[in-house]
């Protein structure tokens, strides 16, 4: 099957061309009134979508079955959940619920075509690891998870991916998260891909409930192809905070495409990028943050900071405010440019080669966005994914003298892990 087929469609006929049931058909009028997701839309214009909606794909319809138990993670193996702790309460819905007004098509899209969704409810543990592998080479998968959270609690999700075997397939998943009232998430996600590893848009929603409070972390690494979107709905004294970290290498398109909408009175948002290019990598920031009529004394901030290593290196950067009330605190801005000359050459007068000195400036860079993360573990795994693209691994000894042993730097990211 092919994407671009979807092209200039009705609704009733995509659903009959595809096999789908109709109750996706409101999902596809979502996704048909919007742009086409290609280079003249605007959420993907910088992602070269192309080659992916016109090459020809086999389509992996998920089906559910037993779910194992596992002491320390939830295992989804091509959108199908294997596996998964006691203390997580999963359910498998068939009806869509696909959030009305989302901006991104492949939103929509991604609703229509997966089912069922996905539904975790952490009950009894406030770590959740969920681990992604996709195992099928030229496919075409689609799939859902919804979180819910219980009010007054506090709960840490952490996404890790693994995809080597799906080469030249396309993944159109996302999650739908609700924050209750007076709960905490905070999601980490930690994604390498290859430039023969699978093509990942993941297109998140997020509703934040009263003094609710949403702690995202993304990490993209790599040569590969992949492009996150997420919006997320503050209500009042609700707050968000959004870190996006990007190493991107050789031809690689990878970034985020946000909306942050304040509809709360005093709500508060923090959306902090940067983005590390080397080579012809391509670094993708459009964030809107769009404050309501509703939604006095909110606080809004927002800023990305690019470093380009090499000339064919390119950030889209589109920082972005909508306001709609004068009783409120908000900034944006964002700065491009190449590694400081005058640390380069403080570096240097002390001795320090200059590669090295390159080297030291780009991880004290991204180092700030990595060392906030609280779990130590976490924090350890996330060192060593950058590092393992940024030094290759023919300078593993690197991880073993920075971040532990040759064991765990390998080990906690094969795919037989």
């Amino acid at each position: 099957m092919k994407l671009a087929t979807l092209r200039d469609r009705t609704p009733e006929l995509i659903a009959g061309e595809w096999g789908l049931h109709p109750d996706r058909i409101p999902a596809l009028e979502a996704f048909c009134a919007l742009p086409f997701p290609d280079k003249k839309s605007e959420t993907y214009r910088y992602a070269d979508t192309q080659e992916i909606f016109d090459t020809e794909r086999t389509r992996i319809i998920p089906q559910q079955g037993e779910v194992a138990p596992d002491p320390r993670r939830v295992v989804i193996v091509d959108g199908v959940v294997v596996s998964a702790p006691d203390g997580v309460a999963i359910a498998f819905e068939e009806t869509d619920a696909a959030t009305k007004g989302h901006f991104d098509p492949l939103y929509s899209l991604s609703h229509a075509l997966s089912a069922p969704t996905i539904v975790l409810h952490p009950t009894e543990v406030d770590t959740l690891e969920i681990q992604h592998r996709y195992t099928q080479p030229d496919a075409l998968l689609a799939y859902r998870i919804r979180i819910e959270t219980t009010a007054n609690t506090s709960v840490q999700v952490y996404e890790s991916f693994f995809d080597a075997q799906a080469t030249g397939s396309v993944i159109l998943y996302g999650i739908d998260v609700r924050v209750a009232r007076d709960a905490t998430l905070r999601w980490i996600k930690n994604q390498t891909l290859g430039s023969t590893h699978s093509r990942v848009f993941a297109s998140h929603y997020a509703d934040v409930g009263e003094n609710g409070t949403l702690d995202l972390s993304t990490y993209d690494f790599g040569s590969g192809q992949g492009l996150a979107t997420l919006e997320v709905v503050l209500d009042a004294h609700a707050i968000s905070s959004l870190h996006h970290l990007v190493y991107a290498t050789e031809q690689a398109r990878r970034g985020t495409v946000s909306r942050v909408i304040h509809r709360g009175h005093h709500s508060h948002s923090d959306q902090v990028a940067k983005n590390i290019l080397r080579h012809d990598a391509r670094g993708i920031f459009d964030a809107l943050i769009k404050v309501e009529h509703s939604a006095p004394k909110t606080i809004a901030h927002q800023n990305n900071q690019a470093v380009l290593l090499d000339e064919g290196a390119y950030m889209a950067s589109k920082p972005q405010l909508e306001i709609y009330i004068d009783d409120l605190e908000a900034s944006h801005g964002s700065t491009t440019g190449q590694l400081d000359p005058k640390a380069l050459f403080y570096l240097r007068s002390r001795g320090i080669g200059e590669e090295e000195a390159k080297k030291m400036l780009i991880l004290a860079f991204a180092n700030t966005l990595i060392d906030r993360i609280e779990d130590k573990v976490l924090r350890e795994w996330i060192h060593q994914s950058f590092e393992a693209v940024y030094y290759g691994q023919s300078h593993v000894a690197c991880l073993e003298t920075c971040h532990g042993c040759e064991e765990n730097a390998l080990g906690a990211f094969s795919v037989n892990s």
